[in-house]
């Protein structure tokens, strides 16, 4: 078979439909509290990892079914708002598999982290005196900790490794005095870099307090298609995409990587006066959680997504998507010289029911429902909910009190693994299934990919039933579908797109209604 896609799916029955929650689950931790919990779709506790210490901000789950969990370090030295210093990986009955402390008087984990493969990457804080400050040009005398991100890999021995760092240190840039480091004439001719002055008070935050902070990094997230990062600042108002490609050697420098700019920023959005430019100011104020929606098929699939703390107002938080100009061609965000990235202004946009000024976190399901979680604290709402693609309430509000959750979707690898630990009485995702009589393996092929003319399609399918191929535009309009007997186990099809305009598609792979595999395609004539 030609290079394709080699994925093992289990699939179960889900609807898709406007005015339905998404059959799935949530994951959280309270804010203080030692537990994180698993609830269904009916609100129901499906399990908890109860343990010795309070988390600090970010629970995720792994592909195997463990926990990843960001907790407060006993006798941290540093100090600051969502300070961590120890990161872990639990298994389902509530061992720790890993542990990893990151706290010592130059450096702290804070705030999130999220999933690369099997490894963890953490958000953490470096201490830079006011001599050091002043000395990268700086125009104030402050101590300053600037945010850093470590990549850990578990060594199979009860600990972890750093096996990659980025640095927001090495790419500065300053106007203020042209005989000291990162000069540049001209601010708004260096995008990929961040001026160390756009930011002058802000209040604490960091460890100290005292503005130390200044920068206050509070979200990251991980897109293994692109193997880019992408993290939010507070007291900038915006969001930073970064190249993960790199050595480490390389993410201190300004070439080098996929992108061939090391760890330079590669994209930008939210405050163009950051960076010199003239454009609307999107992000107020605050801005937490920007992720990607998962490039599926998904409405949206591809955009960036985040939290505008204060999208309308200081009282009206929104989550807003963003259409990144990525391309593929050439690999890089386009932007017009003189001009700052686009969009001009979000490409979509809900105004919350239940908003936050503080952490929050927001998804989009794949039947198009966005997930939302208001964090409590500095006056938030301080639940979990959701709503269609139209608005509409279709679960919760839940008072969860948590600084930022997360939705998986029943079919997601650690909730099956997870399913033996789950109380499965009160949700739909396992009800007239099991582990062994669902597992469907589908080995699929599509190319060529970018195309000028046609696909070609090829699929192996260990299941005798028929399966339907469908094309559908961005916005999912469908526009060919074609049922195909699938006794032989092996099926080839061929689509024309020459009728079609350019752009994005997307093939999905379909049994009895059931989506198998959802892939994009770009058709350049």
């Amino acid at each position: 078979m030609k290079k394709g896609i080699k994925i093992l799916i289990i699939v179960f029955s889900i609807q898709f439909a406007y005015g339905q929650s998404f059959n799935g689950f949530a994951l959280y931790n309270a804010q203080g509290d030692n537990t994180t919990y698993l609830i269904d779709e009916n609100q129901n506790q499906a399990h908890e990892w109860v343990m010795n210490s309070e988390c600090n901000y970010t629970v995720q789950l792994k592909k195997n079914g463990n926990l990843v969990r960001g907790t407060k370090n006993n006798g941290n030295i540093l100090n600051g708002a969502a300070s961590g210093g120890k990161v872990q990986e639990i298994a389902p009955d509530g061992t720790i598999v890993w542990e990893f402390i990151y706290s010592d008087a130059n450096h702290l984990s804070h705030h999130d982290l999220t999933l690369i493969g099997d490894n963890v990457l953490l958000t953490a804080w470096e201490v830079k005196t006011a001599a050091e400050v002043s000395a990268a040009g700086y125009n104030t005398n402050s101590d300053k900790w600037p945010t850093h991100f470590i990549e850990l890999a578990p060594d199979g021995n009860g600990g972890a490794n750093i096996v990659w760092e980025w640095h927001i240190w090495d790419h500065l840039c300053q106007d203020v005095d042209p005989n000291k480091p990162n000069y540049v004439s001209n601010i708004s001719d260096h995008p990929e870099l961040i001026d160390i002055n756009m930011i002058q008070s802000q209040g604490g935050g960091g460890p100290g307090g005292g503005g130390g902070d200044w920068f206050h990094v509070n979200g990251v997230d991980y897109n293994e298609e692109l193997d880019q990062i992408v993290f939010s600042s507070r007291f900038a108002s915006e969001i930073y995409i970064i190249d993960h490609s790199t050595t480490t050697a390389e993410a201190a420098t300004h070439s080098g990587g996929n992108s061939g700019m090391g760890g330079d920023i590669l994209y930008r959005w939210g405050n163009p006066s950051n960076y010199g430019m003239f454009g609307p100011q999107v992000i107020p104020n605050a801005v937490h959680d920007a992720r990607w929606i998962t490039n599926d098929g998904r409405p949206n699939s591809g955009f960036l997504q985040i939290f505008n703390n204060s999208g309308i107002s200081n009282n009206q938080s929104t989550i807003d998507g963003i259409e990144t100009p990525w391309d593929s061609a050439t690999n890089t965000y386009l932007r017009t010289p003189g001009q700052p990235f686009d969009p001009m202004s979000y490409t979509t946009r809900y105004e919350c029911a239940y908003s936050a000024s503080g952490q929050s976190a927001s998804d989009r399901m794949s039947n198009g429902n966005i997930y939302v979680n208001a964090s409590g604290g500095q006056g938030g709402a301080g639940v979990m909910y959701e709503v269609d693609p139209l608005g509409n309430l279709v679960w919760g509000p839940y008072n969860a009190d948590a600084q930022k959750g997360f939705r998986y979707e029943c079919d997601y690898p650690g909730i099956i693994a997870l399913q033996p630990y789950i109380n499965t009485a009160t949700t739909t995702c396992f009800q007239g299934t099991s582990i062994h009589d669902t597992k469907m393996k589908l080995e699929l092929s599509i190319f060529p990919n970018p195309t000028s003319s046609e696909i070609n399609i090829e699929l192996e399918y260990n299941q005798k039933n028929s399966v339907t191929i469908g094309l559908y535009n961005f916005i999912g309009q469908e526009i060919f579908t074609k049922e195909l007997n699938q006794s032989s186990g092996f099926l080839k099809e061929k689509i024309s797109l020459t009728d079609l305009s350019d752009g994005m598609y997307f093939v999905k792979i379909m049994d009895n209604s059931r989506i198998l595999s959802s892939n994009k395609i770009s058709y350049i004539k």
